[in-house]
């Protein structure tokens, strides 16, 4: 009888010995997008912000742009903060910003200043004078490389003459009148080092769907082909590269654009050497959504990954989960739009049109 008693003693030491050795410790991080929705000062500069002064349409006071300086402040500073993940996110990519200026306001806020936050970012032709913008953690993340790369689009379908593979390389392949040019935000992409691992970003801001969905589409499905252009040439470079795509598309996860355009995956095991995975897809399977027009959700905010942050052990960061960000807080409570996001109105500075969307990157600890 002692010696069952023994026996059993030492199986349930040597059982808690492994539970222990099986606890693993994890790095997580989070990267997260936000669409600001007009974010702009009060100052009138030369690029069509006449409707975002004191005196212009909406009124735009130094108070108000305090206050939404303020609420964007919180909603960055608890982007998929949770009890497994305490720390404020380490990439944000951004969009419907006006100007360099706005983002240094934005991470002198008090609750981000713990962040101590970097900022990339470049003017962009778009018409409407907002841009695309990347802010980082200066403590995790070093930028090593980056650059704005125009989206060429026109309004006629004229075309396109490529440039054959031996020509020198050049931004404008299209050889067309200007004056037919949409503009609209650049493509933000920039490298560097993640806790000491190379990461390449892609900030998207992709035309609009103004004037129909069916008629603007060539401009988006133009965007996904020139993202999926820029990742083919990291890949060649690394096939496997870590490169994640982040954006407003103004397209759901099943539109030409993301399907085609960039080849985005739904699942995980579909992913080979050069893919890119898409886990808003399943999302917006599933109901939820980033925004919301005439009472139809979709999820226009997505963040992609390469196969290289999908596949492998977690020696290096990997891709975790998605999420979107919608607390309660962020949610319009009565009204005609009860249930959209909070965004501005006549008598109130919201957040945004939109929900920001984030994933978690976690790593084996040692």
């Amino acid at each position: 009888m002692r010696i069952s008693k023994w026996n059993a003693i030492i199986v349930l030491f040597f059982a808690i010995q492994a539970s222990f050795s099986q606890a693993k410790k994890y790095y997580v991080h989070t990267v997260a997008f936000y669409n600001f929705e007009n974010l702009f000062d009060t100052i009138n500069n030369p690029n069509n912000d006449e409707e975002w002064l004191p005196n212009g349409a909406q009124n735009w006071t130094s108070k108000k742009y305090k206050k939404k300086l303020t609420n964007l402040s919180r909603v960055l500073s608890e982007i998929g903060t949770s009890d497994q993940q305490k720390e404020m996110p380490v990439l944000i990519g951004g969009v419907e910003i006006e100007n360099r200026g706005v983002l240094e306001d934005l991470v002198k806020q008090p609750k981000l200043l713990p962040g101590n936050y970097g900022i990339v970012h470049y003017d962009s032709p778009d018409k409407r004078g907002i841009d695309v913008a990347l802010l980082y953690q200066k403590k995790h993340f070093k930028p090593t490389s980056y650059k704005n790369i125009p989206l060429l689009i026109y309004r006629n379908n004229q075309k396109v003459k490529e440039k054959k593979e031996d020509e020198e390389v050049s931004d404008d392949k299209i050889e067309v009148a200007t004056d037919d040019r949409v503009y609209t935000r650049d493509i933000l992409l920039v490298t560097g080092l993640l806790d000491g691992e190379e990461i390449h970003v892609l900030v998207n801001h992709w035309p609009s769907r103004s004037g129909g969905e069916k008629k603007s589409s060539p401009f988006r499905e133009a965007a996904g082909k020139l993202n999926r252009k820029i990742m083919d040439s990291l890949f060649k470079i690394n096939p496997k590269a870590k490169i994640i795509t982040m954006g407003d598309y103004n397209d759901g996860s099943y539109n030409k654009s993301i399907k085609l355009g960039i080849g985005a995956k739904l699942k995980k095991d579909e992913v080979k050497e050069g893919d890119i995975y898409n886990p808003f897809e399943q999302m917006a399977k599933e109901g939820h959504a980033t925004l919301f027009y005439r009472d139809s959700g979709d999820i226009f905010d997505q963040i992609m990954v390469s196969e290289g942050l999908v596949k492998g052990d977690y020696s290096s960061f990997k891709y975790w989960k998605a999420g979107i960000f919608n607390k309660s807080y962020l949610i319009q409570t009565d009204g005609q739009y009860k249930g959209y996001p909070l965004r501005h109105s006549a008598n109130e500075i919201g957040y945004s049109d939109h929900f920001p969307v984030y994933i978690y990157l976690i790593k084996e600890g040692k």
